[in-house]
């Protein structure tokens, strides 16, 4: 269950990072970010995350918001995650747990 958890966990945490640096990269690009190949990596990388956060959020939302609607609910989620790892910690022990994450 451990492994589980801190597989989500990652996946979770590598999604924001890239959330992040897509973020301040088409700061950085401004106009010509669509054509920056780092840009469309990670924007390959975020995709999943993006869309899904399209079909969840309400249709008044506006498409230039989905990567921050995306945004949040992956750090609801990374909250979640986070919190389900202390509770599973605290239930194995906090020795085995370091011995698992190291």
């Amino acid at each position: 269950m451990l492994l589980l958890v801190n597989i989500l966990k990652t996946i979770v945490e590598i999604a924001l990072m890239a959330l992040v640096g897509q973020w301040v990269l088409g700061l950085l690009a401004g106009a010509k970010r669509d054509t920056n190949f780092f840009y469309r990596v990670l924007q390959v990388v975020t995709r999943p995350f993006v869309r899904l956060a399209r079909l969840l959020s309400p249709p008044i939302v506006l498409d230039r918001h989905v990567p921050l609607v995306a945004f949040l609910l992956l750090a609801f989620s990374w909250l979640l995650v986070t919190k389900w790892k202390i509770d599973l910690c605290i239930e194995i022990g906090i020795e085995v747990c370091k011995g698992a994450t190291a």
